[in-house]
């Protein structure tokens, strides 16, 4: 097994009107492990994983994915659960759990159905009478139940009510293949820091403040990665 799942070098990425968002990025992410990509809203975050999973393409630089450098043949590897949902409202749940069985050969759809009912999910239900959390649910149990090499979560707990949070986070632990690596983005580190394996603040251009093994960080600071992250960044919120 590869020890590093995901790894980019010199990774550059600009917008239109030459807006620098990603500037010469070089980061690994060890297999095995949940890591925390973390910082403000506009860092670059979201946009390094839609490069990871091919939804972008970079100016400069290269992507490796368990060892390869990333192309087609890589998406079968990654599970990316976007920020923003984006089933068909008309789609009914069980539709759903049929289109992810015939789309993807490592869907478990009998882990899904598991994870539906623990959350309350009726299967009959169409989308469209969901409420957003819900939603965010669905897509969530749909992303975790493959059997991937890397899972990129972004803001998976964004938008669920807190008294679903402590199973949503058992749920990507619980599920996920350890030989696997979860990335997650998120801007509620408090809620997420006591999953994580490994960190990295990402401050702008993607600029790598802070990063190493949560534990040891921790030890060493004698302080939360959330009270470590706020004396980063100088901020107390909106991040």
């Amino acid at each position: 097994m590869n020890d590093i799942v995901f790894k980019c070098t010199d990774l550059c990425k600009s917008y239109k009107k030459g807006v620098l968002v990603l500037k010469d990025l070089n980061i690994e992410f060890p297999a095995g492990k949940i890591v925390g990509l973390l910082g403000p809203n506009g860092c670059g975050k979201s946009t390094l994983i839609k490069l990871a999973c091919g939804l972008l393409s970079a100016d400069s630089g290269k992507i490796y994915i368990c060892g390869k450098e990333r192309s087609e043949e890589s998406n079968s590897l990654i599970s990316y659960l976007p920020e923003r949902t984006y089933f068909s409202s008309w789609m009914k749940v069980n539709e759903l759990l049929s289109y992810f069985s015939d789309f993807y050969s490592d869907f478990d759809e009998a882990l899904a159905r598991k994870m539906l009912a623990d959350l309350g999910i009726d299967p009959d239900a169409k989308l469209r009478a969901l409420s957003k959390g819900t939603k965010e649910k669905v897509q969530l149990v749909m992303v975790m139940a493959r059997r991937a090499k890397i899972y990129f979560l972004d803001e998976p707990i964004a938008g669920v009510d807190p008294a679903a949070r402590d199973y949503i986070l058992q749920t990507i632990i619980g599920n996920y293949n350890p030989e696997a690596t979860v990335v997650i983005t998120t801007h509620l580190l408090y809620d997420i820091e006591p999953i994580l394996d490994n960190f990295f603040f990402m401050g702008y251009n993607g600029e790598i403040k802070l990063s190493g093994v949560a534990d040891e960080v921790r030890e060493e600071y004698g302080k939360s990665l959330d009270e470590i992250f706020k004396e980063v960044f100088k901020c107390t919120q909106n991040y």
